[in-house]
């Protein structure tokens, strides 16, 4: 047999060739669906054995390997299809990631009330990302009647754990008092902690900062400190 053609014929089959033989799930551990320093394919075979034996991580795992194409060609739908049964099994991180899939229509077709019912699963479970998603499809009124103070408390639930855009979007709910009082100070707060890691947070905290008295911004400052420490300290 041709190299090439041997090649070819291992990934159609999407099995792990090693040497001249095929690697089946009879020749991998479940555990190995775990592990980061396996090849791909490898890693990916193990996955499908054990989702298919209904291991919900495997299950998650497997959803993200089809839909990043690691280790097997890139199929959206075959993600879908394994993120739905982690997530239906209450796999958090399924249902961030099959809300994510309804928001971009990726592999579905797109559905913002669909993606709400994910996010809100995920939220629920303290995910910060669905959190913060979450707030902001309140804020656009996608999939659900637009709802700033909504919005406003999801954001905030996903800044207080440190959720960089959480922390600008909180920042910005402040500035222009959407779904709360209107308030430059907790605005700069915000926006002051986003910006260690977003520069249009900085820029807008400096924005925001024009129309504060000294005392405002070092107020806000202050409340910046005391948030960071706090924050190092429940993370340790």
């Amino acid at each position: 047999m041709r190299p090439v053609f041997q090649l070819l014929l291992c990934i159609a089959s999407l099995w792990v060739c090693v040497g001249v033989r095929l690697v089946t799930a009879e020749d991998v551990d479940v555990a190995d669906c775990f592990k980061t320093d396996l090849a791909p394919a490898t890693q990916f075979v193990a996955c499908r054995a054990a989702a298919e034996a209904g291991n919900v991580g495997a299950q998650y795992n497997l959803g993200y390997m089809y839909n990043v194409g690691q280790g097997v060609p890139q199929d959206y739908a075959e993600a879908v299809k394994w993120y739905r049964q982690a997530a239906e099994a209450g796999n958090v991180g399924a249902q961030y990631n099959l809300g994510v899939m309804y928001d971009n229509g990726r592999g579905v077709p797109q559905d913002y009330a669909e993606a709400l019912v994910w996010y809100r699963r995920a939220a629920e479970q303290g995910n910060a990302r669905a959190r913060n998603n979450l707030g902001s499809m309140y804020s656009r009124g996608e999939g659900v009647p637009q709802d700033y103070a909504e919005a406003a408390k999801w954001y905030r639930r996903a800044a207080a754990q440190g959720h960089v855009s959480a922390q600008f979007n909180l920042g910005v709910v402040y500035y222009n008092g959407e779904g709360v009082k209107q308030d430059y100070t907790t605005a700069h707060m915000w926006l002051n902690l986003a910006g260690t890691n977003l520069e249009e947070a900085r820029e807008l905290r400096d924005t925001v900062a024009k129309q504060m008295t000294p005392a405002q911004i070092a107020e806000a400052q202050r409340l910046a400190r005391e948030w960071t420490a706090a924050y190092r300290t429940r993370t340790k």
